[in-house]
Formats: C-alpha cells, sequence, structure tokens
C-alpha cells in the first residue's frame, strides 16, 4: 500500500515537472520570439521599394524586393570604410583598457586589507546618483582637457562606470580572499596576485562587462555628436547613420549622385537598412560571448 502511495506521487512529480518544463520552454520562446520579430521587420523592410512601404506597410518578406536603400547608404563607401573602423578601433581599445580598470578597481574595493575600500566605494556610488550636468562636463573636455576634434573625447568617458565597478566587486568578492594571503606568503606581490590568479578566475565576469564596455562604445553617438565636429573625415559610425537619417542634405546628395529625382528616395527603408549595418556585426559577436554572459551573470547572483 505505502509502496503504491510513494509511485503515485512520483508520478504526480514526474507530470509537474514536464507540465512546469514546458510551460518555461513556451514562455521563453515566446519571449525570445518577441525579440527576434522587431529585427526581421526592420531587415524586411531594408529590402521593400518605397511604394511598397506606402502601399501594403511594413512586412517582414517584401513585397517589392530593392537594395536600393544599401545603394543610398553606401553611396560613400569610403566614409563607410573609416566610420567602421573608426569604431572598431575605438571599441577594441575602450574595451580592453576599460575592461582592465574595472577590474583593477572591483579587485581593490573588495579588498579586506584596503583601508580606504569603503570610502571611495562611496564616492563611486555617489557619482550614480548626482551628476555635474553637461555643461561642465564640455568644459572640461574642450576647455580643460583640449580633446575637441580628438577621438579621445569619446574613449576616455566610457573607460569606468560606476555600474559596472560594483559589478565586478561583487563578481570578485565570491573569490576566497584565502587565496589571496596563500600567494603573498608564497611572495607574489598584489599585481601579480591579480594577473596569474584573479583574472583567470573571473572569466565570465571580464566576458559579462566586456560585453557591457564594448555595447556601450559601439552604440557611443552623443559624445561624438558634442566633441567631433562635421570638418573631421572620418566619424565613429552610429553617428554617421544618425547623420544619414536625419540629414535632408544627405537624402539630396545622394539622390543627386546617383541621378534619381528626391521622391524616389527610399526614406523609409533607409532607415532600416542603417538599423542594420548598425547591428549586424553585434548580432554576429554576441554568440561567441553568450556563455560566458550567463555565467557570469549567475555568478554575480551568487554572494559569496
Amino acid at each position: 500500500m505505502e509502496e503504491n502511495i510513494v509511485e503515485s506521487r512520483s508520478i504526480r512529480t514526474d507530470a509537474s515537472e514536464v507540465i512546469v518544463r514546458w510551460f518555461g520552454y513556451i514562455v521563453i520562446s515566446i519571449f525570445a520570439l518577441s525579440c527576434l520579430l522587431p529585427f526581421l521587420l526592420i531587415l524586411g523592410t531594408s529590402f521593400t521599394t518605397e511604394s511598397a512601404i506606402k502601399k501594403f506597410g511594413f512586412n517582414f518578406w517584401p513585397k517589392e524586393f530593392s537594395t536600393f536603400a544599401y545603394k543610398i547608404v553606401f553611396e560613400n563607401p569610403d566614409i563607410i570604410v573609416g566610420s567602421y573602423i573608426v569604431t572598431i578601433a575605438i571599441t577594441v581599445v575602450g574595451t580592453a583598457v576599460g575592461l582592465f580598470l574595472v577590474a583593477m578597481t572591483g579587485y581593490a574595493l573588495q579588498r579586506p586589507d584596503f583601508g580606504y575600500r569603503n570610502g571611495i566605494s562611496f564616492f563611486i556610488y555617489f557619482t550614480t546618483l548626482f551628476s555635474g550636468g553637461l555643461v561642465p562636463f564640455y568644459l572640461l573636455v574642450t576647455q580643460y582637457l583640449s580633446l575637441k576634434d580628438n577621438y579621445m573625447a569619446v574613449l576616455l568617458p566610457g573607460l569606468l562606470s560606476p555600474f559596472l565597478i560594483i559589478m565586478m566587486k561583487s563578481f570578485v568578492r565570491s573569490i576566497p580572499h584565502a587565496i589571496t594571503e596563500s600567494a603573498k606568503i608564497d611572495g607574489a606581490g598584489d599585481f601579480t596576485i591579480f594577473i596569474r590568479l584573479i583574472l583567470p578566475m573571473t572569466t565570465p565576469a571580464l566576458a559579462t562587462i566586456g560585453l557591457f564596455i564594448a555595447l556601450g562604445y559601439w552604440n557611443e553617438w552623443y559624445n561624438s555628436m558634442l566633441f567631433l565636429s562635421p570638418n573631421m573625415e572620418y566619424r565613429p559610425l552610429q553617428l554617421f547613420l544618425y547623420n544619414v537619417v536625419t540629414s535632408a542634405d544627405f537624402v539630396r546628395n545622394s539622390a543627386a549622385a546617383s541621378n534619381v529625382s528626391l521622391r524616389d528616395v527610399p526614406l523609409e527603408s533607409m532607415k532600416m537598412a542603417t538599423a542594420v549595418v548598425a547591428t549586424g556585426p553585434v548580432i554576429m559577436f554576441y554568440p561567441f560571448v553568450q556563455r560566458y554572459f550567463i555565467k557570469g551573470i549567475t555568478v554575480g547572483a551568487v554572494k559569496g
């Protein structure tokens, strides 16, 4: 009798687990589809003629296939290539340097033997609540640092983020401090401990934070608009694409260069094409760091 009761309970448990699991699959699939559909809509619209968009609206599959929007966007390939090179260079250098600085700061602030960690942590957290404002920031960069029309004006502000420092601090806290103490007993210095012990043990955290930094640099256009004048030959990709969409002069010049009238310029599909050009490389890069990204979030949620 008792065996039958146990078996019936196990059957109910297995059945409930299957139901919960399939329910989770369905919810996650719907959420993933809701994230994918907007990009598919953008991609389909970018290959649609302007007349079809006006007649049928936005569609996932082009009613009238056309690559004219991409021809307009890539009318000046040298500028596009130069903008890509500038953005990639800023992203790579900024991610590498910023990740190293964030990792060092987070590691130092969680060390129990660092006496000023609480005060410095307070000042870092304070900047997340209050800022100096746009005007002082602009004067600092242009007047005191003299970085007007300099790519460093785009690179430097994104190197350190209070949010990422706090995140890194929580990541490193999960590593026992006894590892640091044992390495010191063996004669290792602080920098050696950080390079050879801490960094290899925080690979998921580094991948997660590095992805945040890289996305921040890749999508950056506001500081570029403030500090890089149109006189510069190459400006970051996002700012260039922003000007493509918003500037009527670009539309007129592109139409004149293509020997078409202004009414034939695919304004709506061109907007979608610029979105594809801007997000395409990021979408191709993300799968390589996805497993580290998920693992990094899990590690950060566990308190040591």
